[in-house]
């Protein structure tokens, strides 16, 4: 996830509005949760889904805050598809593990609980987030709790690769129309006329007179011309459609993960998996260093 600024305290930040890493709007934030460490804000909840009427967890790592808006480093169909947690309530271990492992995150030493006054910094959201003991006797007691029930336990994360698509722009075509000079040759018929003489004899019995002296006449000679004229027609429609073309790309990374090592009463130092003196597994044994 992108790098964000470190939220030190909950102040503000219930009543902004959550944009995903792409800018698309997810909702209203409700409720703001701290570590029970630190005092932190670790988690956010914003209202999702149909009519806003569901409450999705959203990490506050890689978050910013611009003005009255909220953008969180992920998706906005990671957050709608985020394990269902009642967010009137402290986050458990097993609750908190799964949010983490959702969005691909590592998990911090320690517990969330809700901010006090969480939900009551908004303008008629409600109650606060607590009922029954107050929200500092829940903490206690279920730090108290984790400390008996998870004693010696270590938690193992790894980092899992999601890969989504994102929509960008690539570049430009346009259609334009030039005008281009182009010589065209074409034949065409040409008539025209010419004079040449033609001689009859006089025959006997035609009446034709005869008569000595200079005479002249003349007669009127015509030719053809070619003749060009132009004319503008329309020939075809030209347009620009896009196409879709879908093709697999293959997108490779590398991603961390955690390894266990144990060492044992002799000092020998095993590895998740292998066995002990004793053949034990050590999945099944789940026992860390002798103290």
């Amino acid at each position: 996830m992108t790098q964000g600024e470190a939220f030190t305290s909950a102040d503000g930040l219930a009543g902004l509005t959550a944009y995903d890493r792409t800018g698309e709007k997810i909702g209203s934030v409700e409720q703001v949760y701290l570590d029970d460490r630190t005092g932190r804000p670790e988690w956010v909840t914003v209202k999702t889904g149909l009519f806003g009427m569901k409450q999705s967890f959203v990490p506050l790592a890689g978050a910013r805050r611009q003005q009255d808006e909220l953008h969180v480093a992920a998706t906005k169909e990671a957050v709608k598809e985020a394990p269902r947690v009642d967010a009137d309530q402290h986050l458990d271990q097993s609750e908190e593990q799964d949010l983490y492992a959702h969005y691909g995150l590592t998990r911090p030493s320690g517990r969330t609980t809700p901010a006090a006054g969480g939900r009551a910094g908004m303008a008629g959201a409600g109650a606060g987030a607590g009922m029954g003991m107050g929200a500092g006797e829940r903490e206690m007691a279920s730090r108290s709790g984790a400390r008996d029930d998870h004693k010696g336990d270590m938690i193992r994360s790894e980092e899992q690769l999601h890969v989504g698509t994102e929509e960008q722009e690539v570049g430009r075509a346009r259609l334009r129309k030039v005008v281009v000079n182009e010589d065209v040759k074409t034949s065409v018929p040409i008539s025209h006329e010419e004079v040449r003489v033609v001689r009859e004899p006089i025959r006997d019995g035609d009446r034709t007179r005869a008569n000595i002296g200079e005479e002249q006449t003349e007669v009127t000679l015509h030719a053809e011309r070619a003749v060009v004229s132009k004319e503008s027609v329309p020939v075809e429609r030209v347009r620009l459609e896009t196409e879709k073309v879908t093709e697999t790309q293959e997108v490779s990374d590398t991603v961390r993960k955690e390894q266990i090592e144990f060492d044992d009463a002799k000092g020998e130092r095993g590895m998740k998996g292998e066995r002990g003196a004793k053949g034990e597994n050590w999945r099944d044994r789940k026992q860390g260093p002798s103290h």
